[in-house]
């Protein structure tokens, strides 16, 4: 009889590790702390929507809006675009402290409790998808970076709608949690751990200085009193040819010095002409002191000599006050090189054709031999290398 060696036993089968969601046990991931930054927030983005609706219908008006458009304040459109550019660097600050504050609840377990909670998560998802790339592609246009394959003015036009139906529908959701935390006396916040709430004075206190320190470092481009600190800007107002900063340069418009050899300037209308440089320089000239306004926030006030639009637009047979205007520039390509002009601002008697900044005739990055400026006016649309103009 033979005996068996009792085979040993092997080792027992792996098994996974239950997947569990990451546990936060950090302070101040709190709905106080969360309503608390999200007011600075909302007010920031409620800001750069009304200030970015002004903008866009300044550059691009619909047709019953185009011969109404206001040309006072002259700095109307200065203020605004300021207001815009700084309020959304502001926002980028609250917009990462809002987002540390809430995001444990983005691992919250089971992630769908029930249709209305999906549909909450949903909203979220898009509000936090949608602000991001507000802010993202709004810092990007103010140092003329655009590494993306669409027209920057249209989708941040149209993603602005969609953060602001997002946010309004946020807080709808959330209001009965907003309230009980909405200050340090509401029902929510006075359950919340009491040792809490000195660390989170120091969070919104560090939130607030940072946010000036943004401000006060990047505001002095378009508040010139403030242009000492213009630290982080892209712009500083005092930099360029003749003391103004250039977004577009004659080389990247296309137009070179060989090109205005023979620079004319041709008016169409009722009564077409054709003006010369220097039959230009030998009519009246008006001298105004106007802002130029880009869309990237930087702002100037300069001194600008040319010949009124409107006795232009006279000359050639138009009705000033009724007639808008084309105006045709001689750069190669861009999304301005035509522009049109209401009857508003033709009519207006600081709406010139310049020759001339600050004492000194135009430079080719200024546009030379002339250009548009008007009051009240997105620098994109103060057309350089101006070289025809059409009655419309």
């Amino acid at each position: 009889m033979t005996s068996r060696t009792p085979k040993r036993a092997g080792p027992a089968p792996r098994t996974l590790p239950r997947l569990r969601p990451p546990a936060f046990h950090g302070r101040l991931h709190d709905a106080r702390t969360a309503t608390a930054v999200g007011r600075w927030l909302g007010a920031a983005f409620a800001v750069c929507f009304v200030t970015g609706l002004v903008s866009h219908y300044l550059q691009q008006p619909p047709g019953w809006l185009a011969d109404r458009l206001p040309t006072r304040p002259v700095w109307g459109y200065a203020l605004n675009q300021g207001l815009h550019v700084s309020t959304g660097l502001a926002a980028i600050v609250l917009l990462l402290v809002k987002l540390w504050a809430v995001y444990p609840r983005l691992f919250v377990w089971p992630p769908v409790r029930s249709v209305r909670h999906a549909l909450e998560r949903l909203s979220v998802a898009l509000l936090v998808a949608s602000a991001v790339f507000e802010v993202l592609t709004g810092l990007l246009n103010i140092v003329e970076w655009y590494p993306w394959p669409f027209g920057f003015v249209q989708t941040h036009f149209a993603v602005a709608w969609v953060v602001t139906g997002s946010l309004l529908l946020h807080i709808a959701v959330k209001a009965p949690e907003i309230r009980d935390h909405w200050s340090r006396r509401s029902a929510g916040t006075r359950a919340l751990p009491a040792e809490d709430a000195v660390d989170r004075r120091s969070l919104l206190l560090g939130t607030g200085a940072a946010v000036g320190v943004v401000t006060l470092t990047t505001v002095g481009q378009s508040f010139t009193p403030l242009k000492a600190f213009d630290l982080l800007a892209p712009r500083h107002p005092d930099h360029g040819p003749q003391g103004l900063p250039v977004n577009r340069t004659a080389a990247a418009a296309g137009v070179t010095a060989t090109a205005l050899r023979d620079w004319r300037l041709e008016v169409a209308g009722p009564r077409p002409y054709v003006l010369t440089l220097d039959a230009l320089r030998g009519m009246p000239q008006t001298a105004v002191r106007l802002p130029i306004a880009c869309v990237e926030g930087w702002t100037v006030d300069a001194d600008w000599t040319g010949v009124r639009i409107r006795d232009l637009v006279e000359r050639a047979g138009g009705r000033p006050g009724r007639d808008a205007l084309r105006v045709t520039s001689l750069e190669v390509s861009g999304a301005y090189r035509v522009m049109n002009m209401g009857a508003e601002y033709a009519e207006d008697p600081l709406t010139l054709l310049a020759l001339a900044l600050n004492g000194a005739p135009l430079t080719l990055d200024h546009g030379s031999p002339a250009r548009v400026i008007a009051p009240n006016r997105p620098g994109v649309l103060q057309t350089k290398w101006v070289h025809r103009l059409e009655v419309l």
